[in-house]
């Protein structure tokens, strides 16, 4: 029971932080350069159909945990909206972290899932990590990480769309073992 009430306040602490993390966060503009200093990133932003950014997600939790971020949408370069990312999850976790994350667009078919209403990603979306070390995989069947050499080494990571998109992330601080069960859900609001 402690455990659970335990968990239930670091995962209310994340959500009340994440809301207000637009008063901290990095400016867009800043978020977009850095992963545009990305070799294995600047591909992706010649080629898209458009993009969402956040420039932080917070994420956290001992059992039952959480993810919360505010992001914008850009289609064709120009600002398209709003988005938030939200993911509550259960199962072996314990620790906090906080990162950026981009999901790019391949098409307007892609773009068009992902602005519908409530888009989840599954099981098949990973992400790649852009900083040295780290590779992640993110989905509704929970996440994983594991060291290697990634792309901020010259060693180029295997990165393509997936469904139409592909997601970078980028560490900001933290550590986390998770192995649990939940998605990533975006929210999606027109300008």
């Amino acid at each position: 029971m402690k455990i659970l009430k335990t968990s239930l306040f670091v995962v209310a602490f994340l959500l009340i932080a994440g809301s207000s993390s637009q008063v901290f966060a990095d400016s867009y503009s800043k978020t977009i350069s850095v992963f545009k200093q990305s070799e294995a990133v600047q591909p992706f932003f010649k080629n898209c159909y458009g993009y969402a950014v956040f420039p932080t997600v917070g994420k956290g939790g001992i059992v039952l945990g959480g993810a919360f971020g505010e992001g914008q949408v850009y289609r064709q370069g120009n600002l398209a909206g709003k988005v938030s990312l939200v993911k509550l999850s259960i199962g072996f976790q314990l620790g906090g972290q906080a990162f950026s994350e981009i999901i790019f667009f391949q098409d307007k078919r892609a773009y068009n899932d992902f602005i519908s209403g409530n888009f989840e990603f599954d099981a098949s979306v990973s992400a790649v990590a852009i900083t040295a070390g780290v590779q992640a995989k993110a989905g509704t069947e929970g996440g994983t990480a594991s060291a290697t050499a990634g792309p901020a080494t010259g060693v180029q990571a295997q990165t393509h769309y997936t469904k139409g998109m592909v997601v970078f992330v980028h560490a900001k601080g933290g550590l986390m073992y998770e192995a649990t069960l939940g998605g990533q859900k975006f929210s999606y609001t027109a300008l």
